[in-house]
């Protein structure tokens, strides 16, 4: 049934007409129906809803207000308090919703999920009214939810591969070795992939899981040598003047690489040109030669940081370790680098190997991998969000993997336009090349 009162001038009405208006102002705007803000009041129950800005577009028929960034997950409509105020005190001002109108007292509550909703105002001298809808828009998604799917259930065929997957000129590509020869497979987004081919000018034994990428050349390091492609097909050799135990990652502008010095000590080196230069960071034996992980990201002190995590040591040791790297800038012009092993003070990490490490929403996220006792680490995945110091599982019902996921190692997780991509890895009997894709929903949400 319908119910209408009407209002008369000078009604106490909600929302407090802008009381800084001069009187003149107020006699000027009497023929005018307009709306100057919309919002709903606070809400105990329902935090964040306040917050919600509300944009109102003067169209030539009928007005429309709305919210372009919609209201958190979960927020109920259904008993809410609208808030208005207007350019003049209104001789009429009234919400319609389905069959019934509400006149304005600024204490109604109502539900705000009966669309279409219509305001409608009529100037002081009652010589114009206006029509606003009026379109409150909630999220239907879980801001907090992870979202997986499935791109690809394999690049090739199944054998016994070592793989590695990097971005190579806009594209991901993924090294393949099978112990006789490294073929390159290409995709731009992770679903459909070409065969690139056999690699050419490698040496026999190359770890593909050690190639590292700047974007634009592909970088592998062996015994003293440095090879390059630009092209993902063909690679150049060159001499260096120290030796290369692994290659490690692409970090503030440097390609980066575990040596030895004169004292036969290790120590990270970097390229300079054609040049290995050593750094001076110089880590102990507790330092991982094989299936580690890395990760770069900007700390919250705004400072380049790096950190390899887990793998083998030279004696083939498992590691707990988590070795950071950090950029500072001064002093200028050259800046400085430090390198310190965070599972000295935060001894609580199991040891691991074959796991990888994105920075994600800014967090440190980690899957795959397995202990000391190659025991698989399952679907789990680890966070961190105070950047590699202390980690812990994520929320199963929030950010869990696919049923589909077998647990394994060796996978690579690298982050584009806001989504994580996992490709392949293995498990101890099979070797997977499968793509999946994930997102958290509120990742780009403003």
């Amino acid at each position: 049934m319908k119910r209408f009162f009407n209002i008369l001038l000078g009604l106490t009405m909600l929302m407090a007409v802008s009381c800084n208006k001069t009187q003149d102002t107020t006699q000027a705007n009497r023929s005018v129906a307009q709306l100057t803000s919309f919002g709903f009041a606070a809400n105990d129950t329902m935090p964040g809803l306040a917050a919600a800005v509300f944009t109102i577009d003067e169209r030539i028929d009928t007005g429309l207000v709305w919210n372009q960034d919609s209201i958190l997950y979960g927020t109920s409509l259904t008993r809410v308090v609208p808030r208005f105020t207007f350019l003049s005190t209104p001789d009429a001002a009234y919400l319609t919703m389905h069959d019934s109108i509400y006149v304005l007292t600024g204490y109604d509550t109502l539900d705000f999920t009966l669309s279409p909703i219509y305001l409608t105002i009529r100037s002081a001298d009652k010589s114009t009214t206006k029509v606003y809808e009026i379109r409150a828009t909630v999220h239907s998604a879980d801001p907090d939810l992870y979202t997986w799917e499935q791109l690809t259930d394999g690049i090739y065929p199944t054998d016994d591969s070592e793989q590695r997957v990097v971005e190579h000129n806009g594209a991901f590509l993924m090294l393949a070795s099978n112990g006789y020869a490294i073929r390159a497979y290409s995709s731009e987004d992770g679903a459909s992939w070409t065969d690139k081919g056999t690699q050419s000018g490698l040496p026999s034994g190359t770890n593909v899981r050690q190639i590292i990428s700047d974007g634009n050349t592909l970088y592998y390091g062996q015994d003293s040598t440095i090879y390059t492609s630009s092209d993902a097909h063909t690679w150049t050799a060159r001499k260096t003047a120290h030796p290369v135990l692994t290659m490690l990652l692409y970090w503030n502008r440097r390609v980066w690489a575990l040596s030895r010095n004169k004292e036969n000590r290790y120590e990270l080196a970097y390229l300079d040109g054609d040049t290995l230069a050593m750094s001076g960071l110089m880590p102990t034996d507790n330092f991982p030669v094989s299936d580690f992980a890395t990760v770069t990201f900007l700390s919250s002190s705004l400072r380049e940081r790096a950190m390899i995590i887990g793998g083998f040591a030279e004696n083939g040791r498992s590691l707990n370790t988590r070795w950071n790297m950090e950029y500072m800038s001064h002093p200028k012009p050259e800046g400085t680098y430090r390198l310190q092993d965070f599972s000295i003070d935060r001894p609580s990490f199991t040891s691991l190997t074959g796991v990888s490490v994105i920075e994600y929403n800014y967090q440190l996220l980690l899957f795959g991998g397995v202990d000391d006792k190659m025991s698989y680490f399952g679907r789990d995945i680890l966070i961190s969000k105070d950047e590699g110091l202390t980690w812990s599982k994520a929320d199963t019902m929030k950010n869990q993997l696919p049923d589909v996921y077998q647990a394994r190692q060796k996978q690579t997780a690298l982050v584009r336009d806001n989504y994580i991509y996992l490709f392949g890895g293995q498990d101890s009997r099979t070797t997977y090349s499968d793509v999946y894709r994930g997102r958290l929903n509120s990742i780009d949400w403003k």
